[in-house]
């Protein structure tokens, strides 16, 4: 297939940085292939896609979309608004940017997008992160061509036929971070001699993440563990005062995450989807703490595929004050712990995702030639 042609692609999804990052890793493989191609991303009007995608070169329209909420409010009143509006603007970005395939990654707002160009013949795939689908996608299953997933096992919620185990797309950048522990210990100043333990709450933040954290500070001392903690930008000024004490680092954001992942000897991390694969190709021992306020509960179903696997430790929030410092310890303490489920997490990593992603689109645009 002559990569000169002039494609045009739409990529739907965000709400999140787990709908947003594979939509932004599967454009950029496909640029790659296709450096005449036009891309244009639809997401939801005020959600953080309108800033992510715009800063990584792409452009992007918004629709006036949200999820459902799951008790009685005016949100929830204001959604057959929303939609019908929603399906309207993205029938007017159908005629008039005219795409040759469309890919969701999930979120509410890829859902009148993908059903808009469907129903108008174009070349649909969605890729579905987390071992628990979401609604909008498994509305979507049953009238688009192609579903990626990370996960075995998701025929229970998708036509079996359309399935493709792909995994997540990942940072390049990540795929060499287990070999860098000097370099990135040496990137974030920390002491050799000691244990380094990362932890992630996401780009926002882990409330009840920070909370442990906070009350184990003299637990992580007495181990001699010193601390990467990324605590999110909503929590930032309160607790960036830890930066004060010699073994703590406090930061809203980690830009350089491939040299976070590399100095880590631990990681506590929650358990959303792109989180997960990451954490599959570092293969680093890593604690679980799934958030329990997410659809379906699907962070804590994310952590069990792997748990399952003896390939890390998972922990419910409600059993942090019982099992925390005895998990903890055990691993900090065994250096044949650590290997044994840095060894079986990384058996689980799926590396050539973006690039398997980017073969199925190939395949629906050679299927349309």
């Amino acid at each position: 297939m002559s990569n000169t042609k002039h494609y045009k692609i739409i990529l739907s999804g965000g709400g999140t940085g787990g709908h947003i990052y594979p939509a932004i890793a599967i454009a950029d493989e496909l640029k790659s292939r296709f450096p005449n191609a036009e891309f244009l991303f639809v997401g939801a009007s005020d959600r953080m896609e309108m800033e992510k995608v715009p800063q990584a070169g792409y452009a992007i329209k918004g629709l006036w979309i949200s999820g459902i909420q799951r008790k009685l409010t005016m949100k929830n009143l204001m959604f057959p608004l929303k939609l019908a509006s929603s399906l309207l603007v993205s029938r007017k970005i159908i005629n008039n940017f005219k795409p040759d395939v469309v890919i969701g990654t999930g979120g509410f707002a890829s859902g009148p997008l993908l059903k808009t160009a469907v129903s108008k013949g174009v070349p649909s795939l969605i890729q579905e992160q987390n071992s628990y689908p979401g609604i909008t996608n498994k509305l979507l299953s049953k009238s688009v061509d192609t579903i990626c997933v990370a996960y075995e096992g998701l025929e229970k919620f998708f036509p079996k036929e359309k399935i493709i185990l792909t995994g997540n797309p990942i940072r390049k950048d990540l795929l060499t971070a287990g070999d860098k522990h000097i370099a990135g210990k040496d990137a974030f100043k920390l002491i050799h001699s000691k244990h380094t333990l990362l932890v992630l709450g996401g780009s926002l933040g882990a409330k009840r993440v920070n909370e442990l954290i906070e009350e184990k500070l003299d637990f992580f001392e007495t181990l001699n563990v010193q601390v990467i903690w990324q605590c999110g930008k909503l929590y930032y000024q309160q607790y960036k005062h830890y930066n004060d004490l010699e073994f703590i680092q406090v930061h809203a954001f980690l830009n350089n995450m491939d040299m976070a992942y590399a100095a880590a000897d631990v990681i506590i991390s929650r358990a959303g989807a792109s989180s997960v694969s990451e954490l599959c190709v570092v293969g680093k021992p890593v604690i679980f703490i799934p958030s329990p306020n997410v659809a379906e509960d699907h962070q804590t179903k994310n952590a069990k595929a792997i748990t399952e696997k003896d390939a890390a430790i998972m922990i419910k929030e409600s059993h942090l004050d019982a099992e925390f410092e005895t998990q903890f310890k055990v691993l900090i303490e065994s250096l044949e712990k650590r290997l044994e489920l840095g060894k079986n997490i990384k058996k689980l990593a799926l590396v050539n995702a973006t690039k398997d992603i980017a073969d199925q689109v190939e395949k629906l645009l050679k299927k349309k030639m």
